[in-house]
């Protein structure tokens, strides 16, 4: 390295329909963003994919961030991390892909998806099938050794791989891809853990609603706490844990809405911004693709209430935004009969670029919202995994609460309403009614026809 050049390092988020990549300097200060789509990402079945469109959006993304970047800037770790629990299978020639978008799995642990996947995947493509982490995949193929990232305390994945722990040396990028030859890469994790990892859930009460095309709501707790009964992952603190669950549909009903209507997701926004809290009446139901956290219904589906002929797509979407915060809200309510309260929440992913959406979030919980630049915590996160590597900072499980950088934050407080107390009440209500229907209509079906 001349003395000229400046370190930087790199963390690449591959999501659900792009890859965002983001370069820190060693104070932790974001010196670029850059983003790419999946080529041929439209053609994609619903829970398949083809892994050479990750790849390409990657690679893609890392060289737009390198064109932002200082010509002294000189990379000197890169990690990746992203969606899961999704699974690539490779044979001689090719490979091909589950998500965690494909219901194999579904109900169980993410340990127990993985495994799912990897077993239908190993029926549909023969038992030679190698398979990998998504992440884990895409940096072997700029380099990196056989390995499967994991994060401390996570369970070991079956036949993905020898066990490389999040932040630590897994190779050295080989030139494709546009990457310089040398280039150190780091084991990575699993989206969540980046983002709670970047928004710093590093003491108990702190949580985030990581967004994206799902969301969901964690908060960190003592280790051992009643809240860990079901769902728990470990924070980057020893002696912590995150609790909560993620969501099937949130992100996801405003691209519906814009599928539906012909509109783009802002002009939408624009239009909610002018319907005041209550939506006029209308409730949705954000269930597109079932309910994960707190339901764990599959068979659920999303519903919309209180239509009259004078609402239009703006009552709709400004109802789409308050059903997504009362699902939070849902999930805090149960955290909070098992002693785990919230008293600030990080809102991150896309739905963070909407203040109004942020600021529903914050008066339907009652409790701040910090709202970080930039949004996409998880690529802070990789790059928060490229720098342990590099060794500016402690690899998760190694450092205590302040440790690590986080993003720049704004405060956005709350605002209670009464009307957010009776759409929360009708919200549960109407959730609780849709349980009740599918499960008499499960049992009609599982009963013997009269003779």
């Amino acid at each position: 390295m001349s003395p000229a050049s400046a370190p930087v390092v790199i963390g690449v988020d591959l999501g659900s329909n792009s890859a965002r990549a983001l370069a820190l300097d060693p104070e932790g200060r974001t010196l670029g963003s850059a983003t790419s789509g999946y080529p041929g990402a439209a053609s994609w079945q619903p829970g398949h994919a083809d892994p050479q469109g990750w790849l390409a959006g990657a690679a893609e993304a890392v060289r737009r961030l390198a064109a932002q970047l200082p010509a002294a800037a000189n990379p000197v770790a890169l990690c990746f991390g992203g969606q899961s629990p999704t699974t690539i299978a490779t044979g001689t020639s090719s490979a091909t892909a589950l998500t965690c978008r494909h219901p194999a799995g579904a109900t169980g642990s993410p340990v127990d998806q993985h495994h799912a996947q990897s077993a239908l995947l190993g029926e549909e493509y023969g038992s030679d099938a190698v398979v990998w982490q998504l992440y884990d995949w895409v940096m072997a193929e700029l380099g990196a050794d056989r390995h499967q990232s994991r994060w401390p305390g996570d369970p070991l994945l079956n036949g993905y791989g020898p066990v490389a722990a999040t932040g630590s040396l897994v190779g050295t990028a080989d030139g494709g891809s546009g990457l310089a030859v040398g280039t150190p890469l780091v084991a990575g994790a699993q989206d969540a853990y980046l983002a709670f990892w970047a928004g710093g859930l590093d003491e108990p009460g702190r949580a985030m609603d990581p967004g994206g095309r799902t969301g969901g709501l964690a908060v960190a707790v003592a280790a051992g706490s009643p809240a860990a009964d079901h769902y728990a992952l470990p924070s980057a603190v020893p002696g912590l844990d995150i609790v909560g669950g993620p969501v099937a549909a949130h992100g996801l009903m405003l691209e519906w809405l814009s599928s539906l209507t012909g509109r783009e997701v802002p002009d939408l926004l624009a239009l909610a911004a002018d319907v005041p809290a209550g939506a006029r009446g209308v409730t949705v139901i954000p269930y597109l693709e079932g309910e994960r956290a707190p339901r764990w219904n599959r068979a659920l589906r999303s519903e919309i209430h209180g239509l009259s002929a004078s609402a239009g797509p703006g009552d709709i979407t400004r109802a789409a935004l308050e059903g997504a915060a009362y699902g939070l809200a849902h999930i805090a309510l149960e955290l909070a009969a098992k002693q785990a309260p919230i008293h600030t929440l990080v809102c991150a992913g896309s739905p963070a670029l909407s203040r109004l959406w942020c600021s529903v979030k914050a008066s339907v919980l009652g409790v701040p919202v910090e709202v970080p630049d930039p949004v996409d915590v998880a690529a802070y996160g990789a790059a928060l995994a490229a720098g342990a590597g590099a060794g500016w900072w402690p690899a998760p499980g190694k450092g205590r609460g302040g440790d690590w950088p986080r993003p720049r934050m704004t405060l956005i407080e709350p605002e209670p309403d009464p009307v957010y107390e009776e759409g929360l009440r009708q919200f549960l209500a109407l959730g609780d009614a849709g349980v009740a229907r599918v499960a008499e209509r499960e049992a009609r079906t599982a009963a013997p026809a009269a003779v």
